[in-house]
């Protein structure tokens, strides 16, 4: 594993609102002549970020031959817009390193920030003086992983509060971070999976951010399983929904990710 990449050059965006928390990173965990890398978001909610959900995750890409990137974004306290802010230039700072495509994946509200890196990104600024910020931040694929997909009616109320603090009941703010409101006809496709079963987060989150990406004709693949708790990660005392794992790399591998 090499150092860890500093997202910005000097001053992160926002850092006013939690200089605690000022500089995010990405751990790297590349793998030589991969042809795609994934940015990894551990979930949390917003308010930490879970181990199991991070490094283990990498690891599981390097051994299919895809390169991977866990992300520290910023959480609890942060201004709300922190952490996209944080994905987005991930995105930019993995292409930067030369992959032909970068895709994004989170769990649960890392899910959140992996569906808002999908649904709000920009081209790029080519009047930037950072050759980086030039660079487009849309994914070429996105893995939303029991995601908090939505800040709506089947939100996880706990990470709607964490980002939006004082503001948490603003529903019309809400919207910026609910997926399903925010897909295009130029969304990137999408891997996603959930439990039926998951008391943390709904499923509906998964199924209505599916049917707004087929309202749109964005192709995606989905997978429901009965049974499971949330916060599954690899699911390795799950055996049929530990399957994802496979299926996932199989479909980035499809996508040209691989060696």
């Amino acid at each position: 594993m090499s150092e860890k990449i500093m997202l910005w050059p000097g001053e992160a965006p926002y850092t006013q609102f939690s200089p605690e928390q000022a500089q995010p990173s990405l751990t790297p965990f590349p793998v030589e002549k991969a042809r795609g890398a994934v940015v990894v978001c551990p979930g949390g909610g917003y308010s930490m970020k879970a181990a199991h959900e991070g490094d283990p995750i990498a690891r599981m890409f390097n051994a299919q031959g895809i390169a991977a990137y866990v992300l520290d974004y910023r959480v609890k306290p942060c201004h709300r817009e922190a952490p996209l802010s944080d994905a987005l230039r991930a995105i930019r700072v993995v292409r930067s390193l030369g992959y032909e495509k970068v895709a994004i994946l989170g769990f649960s509200a890392g899910g959140n920030l992996c569906c808002c890196a999908a649904t709000l990104y920009d081209k790029g600024n080519p009047d930037s003086d950072d050759p980086i910020e030039r660079l487009s931040s849309r994914p070429d694929a996105f893995i939303p992983c029991y995601p908090v997909a939505s800040f709506g009616k089947y939100t996880h109320l706990g990470s709607r509060k964490n980002l939006l603090g004082d503001e948490w009941e603003n529903d019309e703010l809400a919207k910026r971070y609910s997926a399903e409101l925010n897909v295009t006809d130029d969304t990137p496709t999408a891997f996603i999976w959930h439990t039926a079963a998951d008391a943390g987060v709904p499923v509906q989150n998964s199924l209505n951010l599916a049917a707004a990406l087929a309202d749109h004709h964005v192709l995606f693949e989905l997978h429901v399983y009965p049974e499971g708790r949330h916060g599954l990660g690899l699911a390795p005392e799950n055996p049929p929904v530990s399957e994802w794992a496979n299926a996932c790399c199989r479909w980035l591998l499809e996508r040209g990710f691989g060696r």
